[in-house]
């Protein structure tokens, strides 16, 4: 996943972005601390990390790949956040062997859930990795997402299965492990201490508008930008979006981010 502040890639990031930027600049004004400590899990080769560093924070990331954490290193240097960021070799499931519990202000985990194979103890290990005061930005594969791509390209039986599948995989050559309706991820977050702050459908209409429309159509792209930024909070677009975002806090977080569910 590209730099979400790169135009191109906001197509994929900019509702994530958006809703962490502004569940960090809350926390900052609750704890009266220009920077915070972020530990994000499964932060890969910085996409989020760095630009979160670029704000003024502290960003440990959490990986197993050797590889990824060069990459951060490298993009971190390039960005003249270097010393704000901090890689280290590790998975969501023996977190505590790598970082210390209770020691950040935020922590982000992107497409981490997918792969392990306890959902609720990732979860539950990167709630028990905040402070007492604290938020999660948790961001997640969407079943719903997945059938309708399935089905509008024409692979109804996939479709079908994915929408059956406990695990919300299509098939035999599924890349992804798990999928999860807003529900299930809501349901995560509650189950591990924290208040749902927001839910959002992200990358609605994005994987499924041609490519060469949004780079060659004038304007398409903003336009397209704006329309995600409009659906991104009605929970009846939430069940069909490719990815599903819920930001989880404790319960002293400053107010509640837009999109709030009750």
């Amino acid at each position: 996943m590209p730099d979400p502040t790169r135009p191109r890639a906001s197509l994929r990031t900019a509702v994530v972005w958006d809703v962490l930027q502004d569940a960090l600049d809350r926390r900052v004004k609750a704890t009266g601390r220009d920077s915070l400590d972020v530990l994000d899990t499964g932060g890969g080769s910085g996409n989020f990390a760095v630009p979160v560093a670029r704000l003024g924070h502290r960003v440990t990331v959490v990986d197993p790949s050797p590889n990824a954490l060069f990459a951060l290193e490298r993009r971190a240097a390039e960005a003249g956040v270097a010393d704000r960021v901090r890689g280290v070799q590790g998975d969501a499931h023996g977190l505590f062997e790598v970082v210390e519990r209770g020691a950040y202000d935020a922590v982000l985990c992107h497409g981490v859930l997918e792969y392990v194979d306890d959902p609720a103890e990732g979860v539950g290990n990167a709630v028990a990795a905040l402070r007492p005061e604290g938020v999660l930005s948790l961001l997640a594969a969407g079943l719903g997402g997945a059938v309708l791509a399935r089905a509008l390209a024409g692979h109804f039986t996939e479709a079908r299965q994915a929408l059956t599948d406990p695990d919300g995989r299509w098939g035999e050559g599924d890349p992804v492990p798990h999928r999860f309706t807003p529900g299930q991820l809501t349901a995560l977050v509650e189950g591990a201490g924290l208040r749902i702050g927001a839910v959002h459908g992200v990358r609605v209409f994005a994987d499924l508008v041609p490519g060469v429309l949004v780079d060659t159509e004038p304007g398409a792209l903003d336009a397209l930008l704006r329309l995600e930024a409009a659906v991104a909070e009605l929970p009846a677009f939430h069940s069909v979006a490719t990815q599903v975002h819920v930001l989880g806090e404790t319960g002293g977080t400053g107010a509640p981010a837009e999109g709030t569910q009750d």
